[in-house]
């Protein structure tokens, strides 16, 4: 099997723009449904509307403390080559491409499907100290890990 590679301060980079991109969408949703709930003119639903847009914006703003979060955590991800699985590796196993750092789930970068895990999640919790060529099973999967960047 060929050695792919991977730039993994580019992919870094990039899930910190997914973040930073996502965020700034969320902030310009909120002010637009901000905007939007000024508008209302007095009806016979105008306290029901109002309230429902509240709760809207209330549950985007929990949305955007979140991506804030992930953020923050971003700062605290490594980006040093490691031996070992650990906050800030690239794991290629047989079967996918982790890489430990937030929960962001999916993306594409380049072409390659990759899924940025949290070190709290059971499947960073698995591959923890793990090193090439160690195996682990999780929900009946069996992978093993061909390299750790």
């Amino acid at each position: 099997m060929e050695k792919i590679v991977f730039e993994k301060s580019d992919i870094r980079d990039y899930v910190k723009t997914v973040i930073s991109e996502k965020i700034e969408k969320l902030k310009n949703f909120i002010e637009f449904t901000l905007e939007a709930s000024r508008d209302i003119k007095k009806t016979p639903k105008y306290d029901s509307m109002r309230e429902e847009m509240q709760e809207e914006i209330y549950q985007m703003q929990r949305q955007l403390g979140a991506l804030n979060d992930l953020k923050r955590n971003m700062s605290k991800v490594l980006n040093t080559s490691t031996a070992r699985v650990q906050l800030g590796s690239l794991v290629i196993t047989n079967k996918a491409r982790f890489y430990i750092s937030v929960s962001l789930g999916e993306f594409f970068f380049e072409g390659d499907r990759f899924y940025a895990i949290s070190p709290e999640s059971p499947m960073a919790k698995k591959m923890m100290g793990m090193k090439p060529g160690d195996a682990f099973t999780l929900n009946n999967i069996h992978q093993k890990i061909v390299e750790v960047i």
